[in-house]
This record gives structure tokens, C-alpha cells and sequence, in this order.
């Protein structure tokens, strides 16, 4: 069986702050959007509150309107209540009449645009090259997207398949990127038990999207329960709030864990982009206090696809791979990570750097927002 993890940053449908060259861009964009939906979740809006929202949503260009001008990257999304009030003479000033987070429900998006279609080629070429039996895939948009990206792949690329079974269970995330799984034919996905539901102490989702626990049945006839991930961000600052999420997320996850070893399961797969490095506090709980083992620790992990330099061990799974880059994981049970057979990081779709590149990419990978993601693809071979 190969198993992988691929953060697609999105299908078809991409944030457009994220659509540039240049990854700095609109860093200030994505600051200040994460700053404004924290100050939304405040209980009760103080005047410094409602006067610094009032400071981020002029800046962001959506003071005279929720949806902001044509060339913005943000937009308020409101479902009732009432945010702020906007008389009809530009002239007056606008005002924020909610009280606090009870007086009305809604946020602030990044707004969309299509993925550049050399982008979509990317992650099409990607997925297929690497052709993982089972596929973890983080920040797709919908079942129905991924569905389509199927057909995209098979009329691009003149696949005569592609996955025979999908399945993505609506999370936590606004804006609607998704944990889900495809597998191939011969590899069904069975039982489907989903965390969204989840809450910690404070009433608040334990998941920025969902750990959901799906069973896959292996040609062998082996059971594997497979538990994709999308830990918090760290983008917008990471916060004591932000580290505080990730650890709860971590440790619900060991919670998951034990509860299947204790059920009498053996093959256990914990993956996806858990968005921190392996020494970070936040992911001790699954990387030093239980017996999940980390794919890339494995003698058998060896195809980097990367041209070592300076020093570095080529490990990293962000950018530019980077060693203190590894945020994407591919976490085995005792039982599977010793019938590893071969693994690595596969990156010929993701933007290799100045040159002489850090590895090859394909011909067609010629600018930055050209990449079919930032993160790279994680697998590994079991023979089971």
C-alpha cells in the first residue's frame, strides 16, 4: 500500500492574497484579516475594539461595503445581526453598532479566484506521478471538487483512472477547505467516524476542520484506519491562543489513538499538515507520548528529490524544504512503520528557489504562482 499526504492549498478556488510571486505580498492583507475576525470573537466590542475594527476594515478596503471594492482580497460575511452601520452620505462617519460577539453572527473571508491553470496541471502531474493507493488530502474545497478534479486529471493527463472512492466530511473552516481521503479501486473506505462536532472545555470546536477516522480495507484484506489532519495555522501570528488550539487538537488526536489501540487496532495512520515542527510543545503529545512512529525517521525514507546544501538534510516539507520546515507528517503504528519499504517527499511541483535549484520540477513550473502548492508531497510504501 502507498499512503501520502498532499496540502493542495485549494483545487480550483484559491485565496487571491496567495496568488503572487511574490509569497510577502500581501502578508499585511492576511494580518490584518486574521487580526479582525479575533477582535470579532471578543465577548463585548470596547470602543478601542470597535474603533481599531473600524482602523482594519477601512484598510482593507471594505468600509463603504461587506463585499470591498473589485481589487480587494477580503470581504465581511454577515448571516444576521448587525455589524456596522453605514449611512448613505459618504460623508458621515460609519460605525460599528454590534456590542459583542452575541449581537451578530459572521466573519471576515479572503476572497477567492480561480487557481491558475498551470497551478491545477501541477497538482494534477503531482498526484499522479506519486499514485498513492490511499491519499490524504488537505484544503480541498468540496467531495463535488474533488470529484471534478478527478475528471481534470483523467482528460489532462490521459489517465485511464484516477480515485474510484472519495470522501470529504464539511469541517470547521469558513472558508471551506476541507480534510478529506481518495483511494483507489481495490481499496475501499468503510467506516467514517467524524470529530467536527468536538468541543473543548471553553465550548469552542477542538478542530480548525475535522480529524475524521476512516477505515480502508486493503486488497490483502487488512484494516487501516486513517486519521487525515489540518492542524490551526500559524499564519496571522502565532498567538498563545493559536498554540493553545494545535496542543488541544494534538493531544484529542492521541485521545483517538489510544481509544483505537485500546479497541484492538494495529494499523493506524496519523497524517496531514499538523502546521508545527517536530521539537514545538504543541505536538509532544503525539510525537513523544505515544508509540506513533514518524515515516521519515524510517532507514527506507531516503527519496528527498532535493540537492543538499549547506548543511541542510533536505527534511522540510514547506517552501522551500527548509529543515526547520517540517510541518507535514506522515505519523505509522508500531506494526506499519516496520513494514515501511520505501517513502520520501516528492517535489517537482512545488517552486524549487533561486537557482541552482533545490530539485527538479516539471518543464511547465516557471513561476511562483505556478506551483501546485507550497507544501510537498509526503508518502511512503508499506507492504501490507
Amino acid at each position: 500500500m502507498k499512503i501520502a499526504a498532499f496540502n493542495v492549498e485549494n483545487l480550483f478556488d484559491r485565496a487571491k492574497a496567495f496568488n503572487a510571486d511574490d509569497p510577502t505580498a500581501h502578508q499585511q492583507v492576511l494580518d490584518d484579516h486574521a487580526e479582525l475576525n479575533k477582535l470579532f470573537e471578543l465577548p463585548v466590542y470596547t470602543a478601542a475594539a470597535k474603533a481599531r475594527m473600524l482602523e482594519l476594515i477601512e484598510r482593507l478596503g471594505m468600509l463603504h461595503r461587506d463585499q470591498g471594492r473589485a481589487d480587494t482580497f477580503t470581504q465581511i460575511r454577515k448571516i444576521r445581526g448587525q455589524l456596522i452601520r453605514r449611512p448613505r452620505d459618504p460623508a458621515e462617519p460609519r460605525e460599528i453598532v454590534a456590542n459583542g460577539r452575541d449581537d451578530w453572527v459572521g466573519w471576515v473571508e479572503l476572497k477567492t479566484e480561480t487557481v491558475d491553470e498551470t497551478a491545477m496541471l501541477m497538482t494534477a502531474k503531482v498526484i499522479a506521478e506519486v499514485a498513492a493507493d490511499v491519499l490524504a488530502v488537505i484544503e480541498a474545497e468540496s467531495r463535488p471538487v474533488l470529484k471534478a478534479f478527478q475528471t481534470f486529471m483523467a482528460e489532462k493527463l490521459n489517465l485511464p483512472e484516477t480515485y474510484r472512492h472519495l470522501m470529504i466530511i464539511d469541517g470547521n473552516d469558513d472558508r471551506g477547505i476541507d480534510v478529506g481521503l481518495a483511494s483507489r479501486d481495490g481499496f475501499p473506505i468503510g467506516t467514517v467516524r467524524s470529530h467536527v462536532d468536538d468541543l473543548k472545555p471553553d465550548g469552542f470546536p477542538v478542530f480548525s476542520r475535522d480529524c475524521p477516522e476512516y477505515e480502508i480495507t486493503t486488497p490483502s484484506g487488512a484494516k487501516v484506519l486513517v486519521l487525515p489532519n489540518h492542524f490551526k495555522s500559524k499564519f496571522g501570528g502565532n498567538d498563545p491562543v493559536s498554540r493553545a488550539k494545535r496542543l488541544a487538537q494534538s493531544n484529542a488526536v492521541v485521545s483517538f489513538y489510544n481509544r483505537l489501540r485500546a479497541e484492538g487496532v494495529d494499523n493506524i495512520v496519523v497524517l496531514g499538515d499538523l502546521n508545527d515542527t517536530p521539537d514545538s510543545a504543541e505536538l509532544a503529545p503525539l510525537l513523544q507520548q505515544t508509540d506513533l512512529k514518524d515515516a521519515s525517521d524510517h532507514p527506507n525514507f531516503t527519496d528527498f528529490e532535493f540537492n543538499v546544501q549547506n548543511g541542510h538534510l533536505g527534511i522540510g516539507t514547506y517552501d522551500l524544504g527548509n529543515d526547520g520546515s517540517k510541518i507535514d507528517y506522515l505519523l505509522l503504528s508500531p506494526s506499519l512503520f516496520a513494514k515501511v519499504t520505501a517513502g520520501g517527499l516528492f517535489r517537482k511541483g512545488a517552486w524549487p528557489g533561486s537557482r541552482p535549484a533545490r530539485w527538479v520540477t516539471y518543464p511547465e513550473l516557471k513561476r511562483r504562482h505556478h506551483a501546485a502548492s507550497d507544501h510537498h508531497l509526503i508518502w511512503a510504501e508499506i507492504n501490507i
